[in-house]
């Protein structure tokens, strides 16, 4: 592969993930002012979908930020961002189910949640030195340093390719509990659907971005000095 176009799939790939947040920010907007039809808060749902499954280990508390929602599988602390968490929102509907399938995933033992965790040291050690290697290596004109770099964020890479499959799953289950709950008509789906695929995007474009980024320093690391 050519480094030119190397450097045009990393622009292509850096502006289209810059897309992708713009198009969640908007769609999460867009249904935080719609209210759920069933007048429940995301703290609300996402417990009635743990109750429903016999799960009783997870606490639910509110984190502060935008979009910080995250499942804690070592604490079994489900954290809902202050809107989220308090809101009667599809936005809010939808994003609490989708955190309460990653408990879910926990609980079950599920491979794809399991061999992502087995993955953070790596993920951990490449974001931490990383970024510091590269910049030594441009700064040294050192190919070797630069590939050196370049191959601890592919942690980082590894990572976030195989979270794919571990967000998809859950918002698959966010789905289906909200069904069997009967928290889903056709009009509400509607706008839980366009909140998850939003999301699911993102996840995709990071992964593009951090191949993109690998492929762009190893490019780079060509013709410099050893």
């Amino acid at each position: 592969m050519s480094t030119n176009l190397v450097y045009l799939i990393a622009v292509i790939s850096f502006g289209s993930s810059w897309l992708v947040k713009r198009w969640l920010m908007s769609t999460y907007r867009k249904y935080r002012q719609v209210p759920n039809q069933y007048g429940i808060t995301g703290a609300e749902t996402a417990a009635a979908i743990l109750n429903a499954q016999g799960i009783n280990n997870v606490r639910i508390e509110p984190v502060q930020g935008k979009l910080t929602d995250h499942f804690d599988p070592v604490k079994d602390i489900l954290r809902l961002s202050v809107a989220n968490y308090q809101e009667r929102s599809i936005a809010a509907m939808a994003v609490s189910a989708h955190e309460a399938g990653h408990a879910i995933q926990d609980a079950r033992n599920d491979i794809r949640m399991r061999a992502r965790r087995f993955l953070v040291p790596a993920a951990a050690l490449g974001g931490r030195l990383g970024p510091t290697v590269v910049m030594a290596g441009f700064f040294t004109d050192s190919g070797f340093i630069l590939r050196a770099g370049a191959f601890l964020l592919a942690g980082t890479m590894l990572f976030q390719l195989v979270t794919l499959p571990v967000e998809f799953n859950a918002s698959r289950r966010a789905r289906k509990n909200l069904e069997d709950l009967g928290l889903s008509d056709p009009e509400q789906r509607k706008g839980v659907e366009r909140v998850l695929r939003a999301a699911a995007f993102t996840y995709v474009a990071a992964a593009a971005t951090s191949i993109a980024y690998f492929l762009t320093l190893m490019a780079a690391s060509r013709g410099r000095r050893v």
